[in-house]
Parts: structure tokens; C-alpha cells; sequence
């Protein structure tokens, strides 16, 4: 597993920003993308989460001001965009809504088993803030369910694609996939189990053991080879997720008051509250293409009365929460 060493401190330190962020996705890819066992899943999932904690308290301590330039990193919309312009023949997109690096090892692994030919792989950005309908816009459709039995129509990038998002299982998801020469399927695992598996408890573990036994199955590896059929694949996500409950409490009174007021138990906000007076910074304002909103940095959680205290989540800023993986494969 990579650690943080001294290059890649340094790198943060004295680069410019874009070769400082290729340094981190680098470093993040070699940690999270290695094979890994079924049967360690849940501790491994939570031994690679916990070995980026001091990258990530460099990121929102002394070097908190590289978030302001991570406009620079290559977006997953902006790669998808090129994959669908560079590919005449066949092509299809599938999303995986909520899909982190943490997942990366069961796709490649099994895509190798398989048979398939892997011709890229690697993170890409989330749009921010990282949430599902800033990057169902950045691809130019209204929202993700507009994809929904082909209703997608022809104003968005990705010209030509027949559409589909759905909840159902793989199996069910096969008939789903239309005779288009192209394709481009929103798939709401495994957003909708981190959800579900974000209140109090053991959530990362429980999600690395349900991931392993999704993108190992027979069912997911049949609907990816019916997406596949004639077509050049892409298999990413529109946002990673935090694993909060790794995080550690604040401890400062004002502080968590601060946080309690601008963001509740989420970690992203639009209000209009002065920003907070701590350097190192807890929280950033960031303009993007979506607008200018507020985001919890880095690896900081607090105690809301009455809500529900989330051990997953995602919207701030924390490196599992802003890349995910872009794997491009074909049979």
C-alpha cells in the first residue's frame, strides 16, 4: 500500500498546483486500485481509508489552498465528453451513482478474469459540489432520472445514446440495455446503500462487503457484457462518498457551533454566512460552473441534536468524496 512520503509532501508544498493534484490522484490510485481479497474486504476497505488520513490533514492544514485550484484536475464529465467524441463505432457509459475508489480492485480484477481488455483506468474529478445533479449537468441532462426509459432526449453531450437509470437489480438491468449503438446507463447503486447504511454503526465495512458481492457477481458481469456488446464501455461514477465515521470529532465549542449552523449534518451548504475566522480554514467557499457553495474540509466530523448523525455522506471536500474511478474496457 502507498504511503505519504516525503516526495509527495514536497510536491504539495513547492509545485504548481496541477502537478501537485496529479501527484495526489497518482498516490490515491496506487493505494486504492491494488487487488484485494474477499474475505478482507471490510478491513481492508477501512486499513486503505484510515492510510490517507495524514495526506488528508496536510490538504485542509497547511496546504488547504489547493482546493481553491482544483478546477485543475481532469473531470470524469470531461472524459466521458472525449470518450464519446473520439469513439465512431459502438459505445456505452455506465454510472455508478455513488461509486468511490474504494470499489476500483473488483472491477479490474474481474474485468481481467473475465476476458475484458482494459485501455484506460485511472481517478478522474467530480464536479462540485459533489452531488448527482451538478454532473448529470455537466453532461447536459436535467437531472439523473431524466435518463429514464430513453427520455433523455437529444440536447445533452452525449449525442446519439440511447438512456436508462434505474434501482433494479442487474439481472432485471439486462432488458433495460436497448439495441442503440449507443448507450448510457445511471445506475443508482451504490449511492442508494450508502444511504440507506449512513446512520450509526459499522456503514464502511457493511458497503466494502456488499460492493465485493455486487462486482463480483455473475448478474452485475452479465449486464456489464450486454452494455459491452459492440460497444466500447466506460464504468465510472458521478461522486465518491466519506466514510464520517472515520473522522474525528471537533472539539472547539465555537467551531462545532459554526459547523452545526452553516452545513447541519450534511457537508455542503449555500448560505450566505460569513466565512469563519480559523487559518487553517474548516470550511471553503468555491465558486465552480455550479455556483458558489460552502464545503466541509477535509476530515472533520460534529454532533447535530436531533439528526441523524451520518458515518457516510458526501458533498465536502475530502479526496474520497472528489475522485472516483474511470475504467474503459471491451470485450
Amino acid at each position: 500500500m502507498s504511503t505519504f512520503t516525503a516526495d509527495l509532501l514536497e510536491s504539495l508544498t513547492s509545485n504548481p498546483p496541477e502537478q501537485a493534484w496529479t501527484d495526489i490522484a497518482d498516490h490515491l490510485w496506487q493505494t486504492f486500485s491494488q487487488p484485494m481479497t474477499p474475505a478482507v474486504a471490510d478491513a481492508e476497505s477501512v486499513k486503505r481509508d484510515r492510510s490517507i488520513t495524514e495526506l488528508e490533514n496536510t490538504l485542509s492544514g497547511s496546504c488547504w489552498d489547493l482546493w481553491t485550484h482544483f478546477d485543475v484536475v481532469p473531470k470524469t464529465s470531461q472524459a466521458i465528453v472525449e470518450f464519446w467524441t473520439r469513439n465512431n463505432a459502438g459505445k456505452a457509459v455506465l454510472i455508478l451513482d455513488g461509486m468511490s475508489l474504494r470499489e476500483t480492485p473488483w472491477l479490474l480484477q474481474q474485468a481481467e478474469q473475465r476476458g475484458y481488455t482494459i485501455h484506460d483506468a485511472g481517478p478522474r474529478a467530480t464536479e462540485l459540489p459533489c452531488e448527482t445533479t451538478p454532473f448529470a449537468k455537466a453532461l447536459g441532462f436535467s437531472q439523473r432520472s431524466a435518463l429514464e426509459n430513453n427520455g433523455a432526449g437529444g440536447a445533452h453531450k452525449l449525442t446519439g445514446a440511447g438512456t436508462e437509470s434505474s434501482s433494479l437489480n442487474w439481472k432485471d438491468c439486462i432488458g433495460r440495455v436497448g439495441n442503440q449503438t449507443d448507450f448510457a446507463f445511471w445506475h443508482h447503486w451504490p449511492d442508494i446503500r450508502m444511504h440507506d447504511l449512513s446512520g450509526a454503526g459499522a456503514g464502511l465495512r457493511k458497503l466494502a462487503k456488499e460492493a465485493c458481492e455486487h462486482l463480483t457477481s455473475d448478474d452485475f458481469w452479465e449486464f456489464v457484457e450486454r452494455l459491452s456488446h459492440g460497444r466500447r464501455l466506460v464504468i465510472t461514477s458521478d461522486h465518491g462518498y466519506a466514510a464520517c465515521g472515520l473522522f474525528p470529532d471537533l472539539v472547539d465549542k465555537d467551531q462545532i457551533s459554526y459547523m452545526k449552523k452553516l452545513f447541519k449534518s450534511g457537508r455542503t451548504a449555500t448560505g450566505q454566512s460569513d466565512d469563519g475566522a480559523w487559518v487553517p480554514p474548516i470550511d471553503l467557499r468555491l465558486t465552480t460552473v455550479h455556483g458558489t457553495h460552502r464545503y466541509a474540509l477535509g476530515r472533520r466530523k460534529w454532533k447535530v441534536s436531533g439528526e441523524k448523525n451520518r458515518n457516510l455522506a458526501h458533498g465536502g471536500l475530502s479526496l474520497l468524496e472528489v475522485f472516483v474511478p474511470f475504467i474503459e474496457l471491451s470485450r
